[in-house]
């Protein structure tokens, strides 16, 4: 339950609607530190949706990077 609220409050973040995919799965965005490794963002989409997911974009900006991606059906 505790990362639904998470998966809903960084829904939030920003002002523009939800974005989906073609199957009708909401997306969810998370950002870590480009120093790190990918991983530091691949393990809190799987935090988040409890298990595997779909990844929709990712991107590099100065010292931020960004995971945007869908939780798979359980």
């Amino acid at each position: 339950m505790a990362a639904a609220a998470f998966a809903a409050a960084l829904g939030g973040c920003g002002g523009s609607a939800p974005l989906f995919t073609g199957d009708g799965r909401v997306t969810t965005q998370v950002q870590c530190p480009s120093a790190g490794p990918w991983d530091t963002c691949m393990q809190n989409a799987r935090g988040i949706c409890q298990g595997d997911f779909d990844i929709v974009k990712q991107s590099s900006s100065g010292d931020t990077r960004t995971l945007l991606f869908a939780c798979r059906a359980k």
